[in-house]
């Protein structure tokens, strides 16, 4: 997918806003229920809660972490190697549906919410590393101009 870089910073300025503004709000949900509410859980409520709240936040993590080095690529502060080989999303850990299930509704929408916008940096990265016709090797390209030179 080749698009403009003020394009890309937008992009990435705009899910930035979003993953730190859901992260403040996993960040309350999970931290509210490990004081006194947490008394009126039951035990299997419990361990879904510490369960989905360490995934949610390291999937949240994860999400900030790759969109920094994009700004940072952005920047020119880590060049395109370094990005493409230390800078991609790691595979996501989803939720689990009997755990979530678990949660109340507020917290189970934030869970929904952070797997929906890892999903969304999935299909960036995916499609921003994709090897495009515009990048293939010297060698390809060096054939394509000689056969767009001989076909005429």
């Amino acid at each position: 997918m080749t698009i403009s870089a003020s394009a890309r910073r937008q992009i990435i300025e705009d899910v930035y806003q979003d993953a730190l503004v859901l992260a403040d709000e996993a960040r309350a949900a999970f931290d509210s229920r490990s004081g006194a509410g947490a008394i009126d859980l039951d035990e299997a409520a419990k361990v879904a809660f510490s369960i989905e709240g360490l995934r949610t936040t390291t999937r949240l993590m994860h999400l900030l972490a790759w969109l920094l080095n994009q700004r940072a690529f952005l920047d020119g502060e880590l060049s395109e190697a370094q990005v493409r080989k230390n800078g991609r999303l790691p595979e996501e850990r989803p939720a689990l549906p009997g755990m979530v299930r678990r949660l109340d509704a507020h917290t189970q929408d934030i869970v929904r919410q952070s797997v929906h916008l890892y999903q969304r940096v999935e299909r960036l990265d995916r499609d921003w590393n994709a090897p495009s016709r515009d990048s293939a090797s010297p060698v390809g390209a060096m054939q394509g101009r000689l056969q767009q030179a001989f076909a005429g």
